[in-house]
């Protein structure tokens, strides 16, 4: 067998563009904060919509944010079937989820179809965090980056309910390592916590899997505190999910890399002075609203408005 023990599973890079501000003067700059790395082609696991014979199957990984954070865009890497041409990439979804037991219906990690929950993906996603290619609340673009790409190992249809958990993958696969870039048309806005990002991509007439990085995490990557494993489900053992490593490779095999974009200051989630707090903190930071607007992508002062609202209601 393997020893995966030195991966860090993830569809590749995911990169959140980072806004800061200098002063009272808006200067946007592009920043990756939390990253995995490079491909390392050990492991590709799978993300895909639900089709004609084929399962939803979706593959998390963690990050944290350490203060308040909005989230512009992302950028993934992973696998698709040789000589495929990138139209086939149809769309792009991203959903966020908390730590398990948040969101979850049983808070028992031993409970349910898979040896254990502690630290996995909650059951269900962030709602206000979900941005979809096909709903016009993302743009996308991919890019070919090595035409002829392999992988030792990939998680495809082996994803099963205990006892059945180690299935030890589907074995090798080459072919196309691509880029998918994506700017989020409304940005996200988190505070700060420990979080997985879960995004799925479709494509005509085959699969698209995320690459593994390195573990530990190394250059051009950032380390994470408290890293967690990769995980993944598909809709028969939703809404349990098993860790990519531990529960079927066997082996260790944790979580990935992030970016993200910080404010200086913020109000507190359920507060009733957070809107207020926080609007006046993007003021004071950037000069105004309309420059804070302007600067983190927002399609106007009242989407702005309603965001921060809407995460101060949270």
């Amino acid at each position: 067998m393997r020893n995966y023990s030195s991966e860090k599973l993830f569809g590749a890079l995911f990169v959140l563009a980072a806004m800061f501000f200098s002063g009272t003067a808006a200067a946007q700059e592009a920043q990756v904060v939390v990253n995995t790395g490079n491909p390392d082609g050990k492991v590709g696991a799978l993300s895909r919509r639900p089709g004609a014979n084929k399962l939803e199957t979706e593959t998390a990984d963690d990050f944290v944010l350490k203060q308040t954070t909005v989230l512009t865009g992302a950028s993934i890497t992973g696998l698709i079937s040789s000589a495929m041409p990138l139209a086939n990439i149809t769309n792009v979804e991203v959903e966020l989820y908390h730590v398990f037991p948040l969101d979850s219906a049983n808070a028992d990690p031993l409970a349910g179809n898979v040896p254990s929950r502690t630290n996995s993906p909650s059951d269900v996603e962030i709602d206000a965090a979900t941005r979809d290619g096909s709903l016009g609340s993302l743009r996308f673009s991919a890019s070919l980056l090595n035409a002829n790409f392999s992988v030792l190992t990939t998680v495809v249809n082996g994803i099963n309910k205990k006892p059945l958990n180690t299935t030890r993958g589907e074995g090798p696969a080459t072919g196309e390592e691509v880029e998918i870039v994506a700017t989020f048309t409304k940005p996200i806005i988190l505070p700060a916590g420990h979080y997985f990002f879960r995004p799925e991509v479709p494509v005509n007439g085959g699969d698209f899997l995320y690459l593994s990085a390195p573990k530990p995490i190394v250059a051009p990557g950032t380390a994470i505190a408290g890293d967690f494993q990769a995980w993944i489900r598909n809709s028969k053992l939703s809404p349990d999910w098993l860790r990519i490593g531990t529960d079927i490779i066997g082996s260790d095999a944790p979580p990935f890399s992030l970016s993200g974009a910080f404010l200086q200051s913020a109000g507190t989630p359920g507060q009733p002075d957070c809107h207020d707090v926080t609007i006046s903190g993007l003021a004071e930071q950037s000069g105004s609203i309309p420059a804070a607007e302007s600067a983190l992508g927002f399609s106007g002062v009242k989407v702005l408005q309603d965001s921060f609202r809407a995460f101060c209601e949270q």
